[in-house]
């Protein structure tokens, strides 16, 4: 069977693109995209806005609204303390999540006056 034609085959045409041992390869540079130099890869994470979110959710928790707090761009030692903190100022528990805040509360304007009192830009996002 012909090989399709088209830009991108015939540019990736010999390229390796995976090895067992480095893993994916950039096609641009041909390293590994650990080790990966080029624009290719600044481009995977964009930069976030500077906002938090937040967001009020009841989804598979049983009816239990909890709040959601996102666009921190914090280490992850740093959100556990900010999760703590916010806390204790509300007196409820939570959690951190894959860069996420869980607070188990509805209340988001309370939330709000907080991050603002630490110096955050906020938005209440959602309904």
């Amino acid at each position: 069977m012909p090989a399709k034609s088209g830009k991108n085959r015939k540019q990736r045409a010999g390229k390796l693109a995976y090895s067992t041992d480095a893993g994916r390869i950039c096609l641009l540079c041909g390293k590994p995209k650990t080790l990966c130099s080029c624009h290719s890869t600044s481009k995977s994470s964009p930069p976030g806005d500077g906002i938090i979110r937040l967001l009020r959710e009841r989804k598979g928790r049983k009816g239990k609204g909890v709040t959601l707090i996102s666009g921190l761009e914090l280490s992850e030692a740093d959100m556990v303390t900010l999760a703590k903190k916010l806390k204790s100022g509300c007196g409820v528990g939570g959690t951190v999540k894959s860069g996420v805040i869980e607070l188990q509360m509805a209340d988001r304007e309370k939330i709000k006056l907080l991050l603002e009192a630490a110096g955050f830009t906020v938005k209440i996002a959602g309904g």
